[in-house]
């Protein structure tokens, strides 16, 4: 492929791009309101007609909800398949943004020209990028340099309910050697980023029972048992004195970094006492043997989310509870078995309980994480790619939460993903005022020319 031309192309289209996309986030393409499910359908169809103007065979296709739009150009033994979402989120509060949610306009920023509008960055500015890319690809050669496959979601905001079916259903369709997908951030606003983990989830909600109701603690305390004690209690156990999770079982799948990639992390320079003075703390609180963005990316953690129990309404009021309930979540890495985890969480939960308590368990959500294995040339062809539209060469980095989506193409299509996105963790994405740095939608563009460029070749 010609790189030259195709990258001189995507800049002299540059204002052509931004309005395309301004058409785009116009429609108010919101899942999780059924009020705006004609909307979703507009978007759908919006973006079909776009891809079958640079010469895609696209359709939109029925769900039980809303639809997915598939579509496939190119030729070449490399086969890729994109992924991402067109559906936006809710704007509540409407009276925090400083204009209407769907009239997007660019806007002086801290660091320069940012659009500013619901979808900007999640997901439809990010997705856009490799849309133009392609667009500007087949202006200048005439046909993709590869077989690209397109999936774009309606659903990702709201849970994905149709997706896992959709996939199962169309795998032999959508298989590809490596999917890509661009719904994550730049390291930082000077270094792209290739994320290859993402931390799996697992949720648990337990309620301790005692008394058959509330107790007054001048007649009761001392001889009854107070399940609010008990559960903290049980809660303080989950981690010993360096930050180490207790749970029996809990590490097994959990490996330590390659001597590579450790390198690799210490060098971006990573300031842990600025990422959390910005929130009023200073001190990390994870393993304390583990560096901060070990913490973040590629160990797991047990979180209490919410703690509830006996009175806490305004003055005081003196009982001893019939019952106390928690929140837990666990992040995981690695091949650690969230349901093994479950259980065995469970069993360490009934082992403390007293007499006259019991549990009662709900699970919510069990994920594992999605570990990339970057032995696969094409990852290192692609972060070579991306160097040269930004100043700092592209890393490998980690993810503290967690993706269902690159997960799914791991367990059903059997690829891995290259997570490759231009946000900034300042976009406000899912808030008022959300935006997308001009400077990423346009290296964005040029950065995926690049990378479909080296994929192509390797």
């Amino acid at each position: 492929m010609r790189l030259d031309p195709v990258l001189s192309r995507i800049d002299a289209d540059r204002d052509a791009a931004l309005e395309r996309l301004f058409a785009l986030m116009r429609i108010p393409s919101i899942s999780t309101d059924p009020a705006y499910g004609a909307d979703c359908a507009r978007a759908a169809d919006w973006l079909v007609a776009d891809l079958e103007s640079m010469g895609f065979t696209a359709s939109a296709r029925p769900t039980s909800g809303h639809p997915m739009v598939v579509a496939h150009g190119g030729s070449g033994a490399r086969h890729v398949l994109f992924y991402g979402h067109y559906d936006v989120q809710p704007v509540d509060p409407l009276d925090l943004w400083d204009r209407d949610p769907f009239d997007p306009e660019l806007q002086d920023g801290p660091r320069g020209p940012v659009i500013r509008g619901r979808g900007a960055a999640d997901d439809k500015g990010q997705f856009m990028t490799f849309l133009e890319a392609c667009r500007a690809i087949v202006a200048e050669e005439g046909a993709l340099p590869c077989r690209v496959t397109i999936l774009l979601e309606g659903e990702e905001e709201s849970g994905s309910p149709s997706l896992v079916p959709f996939l199962r259903e169309t795998a032999d369709e959508l298989r590809a050697d490596v999917a890509l997908i661009c719904d994550t951030q730049l390291f930082d606003p000077d270094t792209p980023a290739i994320t290859t983990m993402l931390r799996g989830l697992l949720g648990e909600e337990i309620t301790i029972r005692a008394a058959d109701r509330d107790l007054h603690s001048g007649s009761f305390g001392g001889a009854a048992i107070n399940p609010i004690r008990v559960l903290a209690g049980i809660l303080a156990d989950l981690h010993d004195e360096s930050g180490r999770v207790t749970v029996p079982g809990f590490y097994e799948g959990v490996h330590d970094l390659s001597p590579e990639l450790a390198a690799q992390w210490e060098g971006l320079g990573f300031d842990a006492g600025a990422y959390l003075g910005a929130v009023g703390l200073s001190t990390p609180a994870g393993e304390a043997d583990r560096s901060a963005l070990e913490q973040l990316w590629s160990r797991p953690t047990a979180e209490v989310n919410g703690i509830a129990g006996g009175y806490a309404g305004a003055g005081f009021k003196t009982v001893l509870p019939a019952q106390a309930t928690a929140k837990v979540s666990f992040r995981l890495v690695g091949e650690q078995d969230p349901h093994a985890i479950r259980e065995s969480f469970r069993a360490m939960v009934r082992d403390r309980l007293p007499p006259d308590c019991t549990v009662e368990f709900h699970g919510h959500g069990a994920s594992p994480a999605s570990v990339m294995d970057i032995s696969d040339p094409a990852f290192e062809a692609a972060r070579r790619a991306l160097g040269p539209e930004w100043p700092n060469e592209a890393a490998y980095v980690g993810a503290g939460g967690s993706i269902p989506i690159a997960g799914y193409f791991k367990t059903i299509l059997g690829m891995d993903t290259m997570l490759i996105g231009f946000g900034n963790a300042d976009d406000q994405i899912h808030s008022p005022n959300e935006k997308y740095e001009l400077s990423s939608f346009t290296r964005g563009t040029r950065s995926w020319a690049r990378v479909l460029d080296a994929l192509a070749e390797g």
